[in-house]
C-alpha cells in the first residue's frame, strides 16, 4: 500500500510508508525491499539552527498550515535529520513525516540516503526510538506473549493476522524462535475491516493462544466482542508505519522485517 498524496489521505491516516510484509493492509500489493539497513545513525540532535525557540516556532508554522488546510493533527516533536533544512515530524496518531525548515513543504514516506553498500533510510534511528517507547507501554496482558525457552535473549514485536498466510508460516517457527532464546509477542492488526472480527474473537478468547491457532488450521471460532485491545494495537500500527503482515521489531523499535526465517530473524538480532 503506497501513500496517497491527497489532503483526505493525510488527514485520515498519512498512512503507513516505508515497511516490507508479506501479506500487505487489504489487498496484497505494493512491498518494499528490505534493504533499509542502518549504517550511519540519524542524529536526532539540537543543532544551531533547530534552537528551542526557533523549533517552537516550525511546529507552531506547521501547525497553522494543518489547521488551514483542515488538518486535525498535533505535532508531538520535530527533530533534525542529517539531510540539511529537513526534519522529521513526529504526529499523533499517524505516521511521522518530513518537514522543510521553512515549514512550506511536508513530505511522505521515506528519504533515503545513496552512497553506500546499502541504502540507509534516514529517518530509521529516530523513528525506533519512538517505537521503543510505544512498545515499553504496551501491557502484556494485551499481547499474546509466547516466552523464550531458557535464557530470553530476545525479545520482538509481531504485528500479525490470523488470516494472513505468511503470519501462518512465521507462527509455525514460534517453537524454533523461542527455543532460539527469542520471546515473541504479537500484536493485533488486521489487515482490513473484513478481518476485525476475527481478530477482535481471539483477543476476547480466554485462551487466546489456541483461538489463535484454530483460525490458522482454518477453523471457524465464535463471535466474542468484549473491551478488547485490538482497534488501539491497529492504530498504534498506524501510527509506527506498518502497512502489512507480519510486520517484525526489535525490542529497541527497530523493523527487522516482514516474514523471516528463524536463521535470519536471529542474524537481524545479533547484527
Amino acid at each position: 500500500m503506497s501513500l496517497h498524496r491527497s489532503k483526505i489521505f493525510l488527514a485520515c491516516t498519512l498512512a503507513a510508508a516505508g515497511m516490507l510484509s508479506a501479506c500487505s493492509k487489504d489487498k496484497n500489493t505494493e512491498q518494499k525491499t528490505d534493504s533499509l539497513t542502518a549504517t550511519a545513525p540519524a542524529t536526532g540532535q539540537a543543532s544551531p539552527i533547530l534552537e528551542r525557540n526557533a523549533k517552537q516556532r516550525l511546529i507552531n508554522t506547521l501547525q497553522e498550515s494543518l489547521k488551514k488546510a483542515n488538518i486535525n493533527v498535533k505535532i508531538i516533536d520535530i527533530k533534525t535529520t542529517e539531510i540539511p533544512n529537513i526534519y522529521w515530524v513526529n504526529l499523533d496518531g499517524m505516521p511521522s513525516v518530513y518537514a522543510t525548515a521553512d515549514g512550506k513543504y511536508l513530505i511522505q514516506g521515506d528519504v533515503l540516503r545513496l552512497g553506500d553498500t546499502k541504502l540507509k533510510n534516514v529517518s530509521q534511528d529516530l523513528q525506533a526510538a519512538e517505537n521503543k517507547k510505544l512498545f515499553a507501554a504496551l501491557n502484556p496482558k494485551d499481547l499474546i506473549v509466547y516466552p523464550a525457552q531458557g535464557t530470553t535473549k530476545h525479545i520482538v514485536y509481531v504485528f500479525t493476522d490470523a488470516n494472513c498466510p505468511y503470519c501462518h508460516k512465521l507462527h509455525e517457527h514460534l517453537p524454533e524462535l523461542n527455543a532460539k532464546g527469542i520471546e515473541v509477542r504479537y500484536i493485533a492488526w488486521p489487515r482490513g475491516e473484513q478481518f476485525f472480527p476475527t481478530m477482535e474473537a481471539i483477543w476476547c478468547n480466554n485462551d487466546r493462544k489456541a483461538a489463535f491457532n484454530a483460525v490458522v488450521q482454518g477453523q471457524q471460532i465464535p463471535a466474542v466482542q468484549c473491551n478488547s485491545p485490538v482497534k488501539a494495537q491497529y492504530q498504534l500500527g498506524i501510527k509506527i508505519g506498518v502497512n502489512g503482515t507480519p510486520a517484525i521489531y526489535s525490542q529497541d523499535g527497530l523493523y527487522l522485517g516482514g516474514y523471516l526465517s528463524p536463521e535470519e530473524l536471529e542474524q537481524h538480532l545479533e547484527k
